[in-house]
């Protein structure tokens, strides 16, 4: 009795979170500018909001391999969501692609994956709160707790994102 009570509160606490944002617009592209550290979504040509962003512990440059701490750079899309991510919620991005693929296949190392935008742990959380956003992920874009649960509720699969250096 219990497990089928605990799982429809889970499902009401998914249903609610993503219902608590409905009256936002859908963002239909996502753009990274790695350097300047934001995320800023738009509604075809219309900014709707920017967000301050970690990244990698190694930035610069596009992700070449599995365990270089790097972020990608380039075109994908937003091919699954996980309310039940480790990290709040997150996205999963499409990468690697097929040029990903083939350029990790030459060098003979793994291309890696598993590239997400997500929220962040508690001790991170409490860095953020006071205005410091240190990069710490291993590839992915971290956001606020607060942050990810508006930007998981604008976005929908196949969303395209564009992550520039």
């Amino acid at each position: 009795m219990k497990l089928p009570i605990l799982a429809m509160c889970l499902l009401m606490a998914v249903a609610g979170l993503a219902t608590a944002h409905a009256g936002q617009t859908t963002a239909n592209l996502i753009i990274v500018e790695k350097a300047k550290r934001v995320l800023s979504l738009y509604n075809g040509k219309k900014l709707i909001k920017t967000y301050r962003i970690a990244l990698g512990s190694n930035p610069q440059g596009h992700k070449e391999q599995e365990g270089d701490s790097r972020t990608p750079e380039g075109r994908y899309i937003i091919d699954a969501k996980n309310p039940w991510s480790s990290f709040h919620l997150s996205l999963r991005i499409s990468y690697p692609n097929r040029r990903d693929l083939a350029s990790a296949r030459r060098r003979g190392v793994s291309a890696g994956g598993a590239i997400m935008i997500h929220g962040t742990p508690g001790t991170l959380a409490t860095l953020n709160a006071a205005g410091f956003y240190p990069d710490w992920t291993a590839g992915c874009i971290a956001v606020t707790n607060t942050d990810i649960e508006e930007i998981y509720a604008r976005i929908r699969n196949g969303t395209p994102i564009v992550i520039k250096p």
